[in-house]
């Protein structure tokens, strides 16, 4: 499975209308079939060929358990207890290699989840209100897998915007072996999927389990703040927080908010998120599973990160002091609870809360403390009563931005993409719980990108490797 091309990984109709995420059985599906666009006649159709394509996102690669782990594992957030089950141990010692198996799962999973999408896109449906909704809701998560792809597999924009991204498909060819796209021409392509899906999809679907226009504009103003271009990821982050109707959830319901296992439909804190419920679940492969420490219990919070919360502070009452398995001193996280009720956590994808504080830098880089400010103290008091607010200005002000998102982003995914990829920063110290040789990950080292698969090279030769491996 690990050696298919992306043309051979970009699966076909049986694929599309699967619910199940299991490689046997895409290693059962013919990939020199009929594409399924063309049986993609209605919108029912369409809608058929939408849950696919949303299931394929709760892969244990993608949104199921890597993605959300290895953000936080490596900027520090967490670390991997010496008690272990051998998983994401690499990652631990900065010692990941072309042939790694998670990179490779997150490669082949999210060209699968863009395949769906593509067929979605580019299915022969006459347009109507809920057809163009459909599609918007596609190129939405189309966008969303090339951020992470992009952000997972080259350098940064803002390091190297004209370097080797990765390939950029989105229509079927079952014969294409494709080279790596400009950094640039993803990004400009995930700009215009969000955009096409802001002006075509409803401002609301059922729940938060469904990609919405405010989703879309908040996951733009994401990627603009990457690009470094922040007067629009001023604008987008503004427009979510001045006219979507959502809501910052605050500190009396914070800790209801993440015990909730349920997608939303209030308004309140999440735009969008990946749903785990009781029959659709990752069981012992899920992200509570991996923190809970009457399941794996792998991954503890790392003491230098447990440090940064006041005793006054909500968000400290979701880490737990103490472990049965690890000890008195293991900092146990708790933001998904749900490990005992048949693991139906979901995994949030973009938060109201997110938005704000791209909203608070964006001020800052523009030059507007004040309103940066503004938007950094509204998350700051209210997580934590005690704290009168920042008053820093300048460089100052915006490294109080980034340490209030690593606190109130941990354990979601964000904190090595957003605190140290996009900036090329280094991490002079990635704290206690690592091995000396892998507390210092500097901005030079190769591994802060991934691998390009092995199999990916050996069988396609216009793909290029990432430097150092």
């Amino acid at each position: 499975m690990k050696k298919l091309l992306i043309h051979i990984s970009l699966l076909t109709a049986a694929l599309l209308f699967s619910l199940s995420c299991s490689k046997e059985f895409l290693n059962r599906v013919p990939y020199d079939s009929y594409p399924t666009s063309a049986s993609l006649n209605t919108a029912n159709d369409l809608r058929t060929a939408l849950n696919g394509m949303y299931s394929g996102l709760k892969s244990v690669n993608l949104f199921g358990r890597t993605l959300p782990i290895l953000g936080d594992l490596l900027g520090g957030n967490i670390y991997i207890s010496t008690k272990n089950s051998g998983r994401y141990i690499p990652y631990q010692n900065l010692t990941y290699t072309v042939a790694d198996g998670d990179a490779s799962g997150i490669w082949i999973d999210a060209y699968n989840v863009i395949l769906r999408a593509n067929n979605i896109i580019n299915a022969n449906v006459p347009s109507s209100p809920v057809v163009d909704d459909i599609k918007g809701q596609a190129k939405a998560v189309r966008a969303l897998l090339y951020f992470e792809l992009i952000t997972h597999f080259a350098s940064p924009y803002m390091v190297n915007a004209s370097g080797a991204g990765v390939p950029l498909i989105t229509k079927y060819d079952l014969f294409l072996k494709p080279a790596r796209d400009k950094i640039s021409d993803v990004y400009n392509q995930i700009i215009s999927d969000l955009t096409d899906g802001y002006n075509t999809m409803n401002s609301l679907n059922s729940n938060s389990s469904y990609m919405n226009k405010w989703a879309a504009r908040a996951l733009q103003a994401k990627v603009y703040l990457y690009m470094g271009d922040y007067a629009n990821a001023l604008a987008a982050a503004l427009d979510v927080v001045t006219n979507s109707g959502f809501k910052m959830v605050t500190n009396s319901a914070y800790l209801g908010y993440w015990a909730n296992p349920n997608p939303r439909s209030d308004k309140l804190e999440t735009l969008f998120e990946v749903s785990f419920d009781q029959v659709y679940n990752l069981a012992t492969n899920s992200l509570a599973f991996f923190y809970d420490q009457t399941g794996y219990g792998d991954a503890l919070c790392s003491p230098e990160l447990y440090a940064l919360y006041t005793s006054t502070d909500i968000r400290k009452q979701l880490i737990i002091k103490g472990s049965p398995v690890r000890g008195a001193n293991a900092l146990v996280v708790n933001k998904y609870p749900n490990k005992t009720n048949n693991n139906d956590d979901d995994t949030k994808v973009i938060r109201f809360t997110d938005v704000m504080l791209i909203l608070a830098e964006a001020y800052a880089r523009t030059g507007n403390d004040v309103n940066a400010l503004f938007w950094l103290n509204k998350v700051a008091t209210d997580r934590d009563p005690s704290f009168t607010g920042y008053t820093d200005t300048g460089a100052a002000l915006i490294n109080d931005i980034l340490t209030e998102r690593q606190k109130e982003m941990a354990f979601e995914g964000d904190y090595y993409y957003t605190n140290y990829y996009r900036l090329n920063l280094d991490i002079t110290n990635r704290g206690a719980g690592f091995p000396a040789s892998a507390r210092v990950f500097l901005a030079s080292n190769p591994r802060r990108i991934l691998p390009i698969p092995q199999g990916e090279i050996d069988n396609n030769p216009n793909i290029t490797q990432n430097p150092g491996y």
